[in-house]
């Protein structure tokens, strides 16, 4: 039986879920500035430690931007949960640590969270695609489109732009400029001009101390690490074969939520580097949720751990699927679509 007298598992629905899940909102204020402090610190004495190896001639020294990549990534979960109020009970106080954060992670703060709260209201809606998310065309899209805007998009789904041009696009250039928020108001833009500036200000001082070459050989490698770790967290999370779309009139936020979303186990360490958001099924559910609280949600309700479930080698395999299959309802690859049926 599930925990609250309920025919166990997969037979309550979204919104009881959702009920059921509200008890885990509230954070713990000193856990929460605990998570920030064994994260920034062991991030700061690698980044230094690595610094002061390469100024030395001693490149071996390169090899802790990998760890240094891994604390970055945790720094950008901190923030993720900072946008969804879930950090602190405070909103100024999640706020000014996500702005404070997003320095770090290059990512201007209140610009992301907007375009990551329409992430979440939309995902796996077919109708409201193009903002927060990763472009997903469906078979018969990909079939109207012309030779070049096939190829345009085979491209833009090849692994290599996916997760290697693409995240030093976003990270380094796109969230310098939020050309995509032209119309929402002034915050988008003081968000990332303010954050440009507080990027320029080390990074001109460290830059003049250290010099930009053992600077720049220090400081892009973690930034990339971290950016491509981060993108491919993402697209694991809604990319998988039997995730969910729907077009509007039949698309639902709690059932796209948790079954569009994945449950991606991964080896404990890289659970904890990346703050346990492969519980993505049910943050998406109960986004307010301390990103510390999830695993206890699925050791309280061992159900939850059964829906969209992938392991780290079926998540590789995610890689080749590519479009929506509106018959079928998963996503499928290239080769099948051009097999199907016309």
């Amino acid at each position: 039986m599930a925990p609250d007298g309920t025919a166990e598992g997969h037979s309550r629905n979204p919104k009881a879920w959702s009920k059921l899940l509200a008890r885990y909102h509230r954070p713990r204020v000193l856990r929460s500035i605990f998570e920030i402090a064994v994260t920034a610190i062991p991030f700061a004495a690698l980044w230094a430690l690595a610094a002061w190896t390469v100024m030395h001639g001693h490149w071996w020294g390169l090899v802790l931007t990998v760890p240094a990549a891994g604390f970055l990534l945790r720094l950008f979960v901190l923030q993720h949960d900072c946008g969804h109020g879930a950090l602190f009970p405070n909103r100024r106080a999640n706020d000014w640590t996500g702005r404070v954060l997003g320095v770090l992670t290059f990512t201007p703060y209140d610009y992301w969270r907007r375009t990551h709260a329409i992430h979440h209201a939309s995902a796996g809606n077919l109708d409201r695609r193009g903002i927060g998310d990763l472009d997903t065309l469906t078979v018969e899209e990909y079939r109207m489109r012309s030779w070049w805007g096939r190829l345009r998009y085979r491209l833009y789904r090849h692994p290599a732009v996916m997760f290697g041009l693409g995240p030093a696009w976003v990270f380094l250039c796109q969230y310098r400029v939020p050309l995509g928020l032209m119309r929402s108001g002034a915050l988008p833009w003081v968000s990332t001009l303010a954050t440009n500036l507080g990027i320029a200000i080390p990074v001109i001082l460290l830059s003049w101390l250290m010099g930009p070459v053992p600077f720049l050989l220090v400081q892009l490698p973690i930034t990339l690490m971290a950016a491509t770790a981060g993108v491919w967290l993402f697209y694991v999370q809604h990319q998988f074969e039997e995730t969910h779309w729907a077009g509007s009139d039949t698309w639902e936020f709690g059932h796209a939520a948790l079954h569009g979303s994945s449950n991606y186990v991964l080896p404990d360490v890289l659970r904890w580097i990346t703050g346990n958001i492969g519980i993505h099924h049910v943050h998406h559910l109960s986004s307010r949720i301390p990103f510390y609280r999830l695993p206890q949600v699925l050791t309280d309700n061992p159900e939850l751990a059964d829906i969209g479930r992938i392991t780290l080698l079926e998540s590789f395999r995610s890689v080749k699927l590519t479009l929506w299959d509106e018959r079928t309802c998963r996503l499928v690859t290239f080769r099948e679509a051009e097999a199907g049926p016309v």
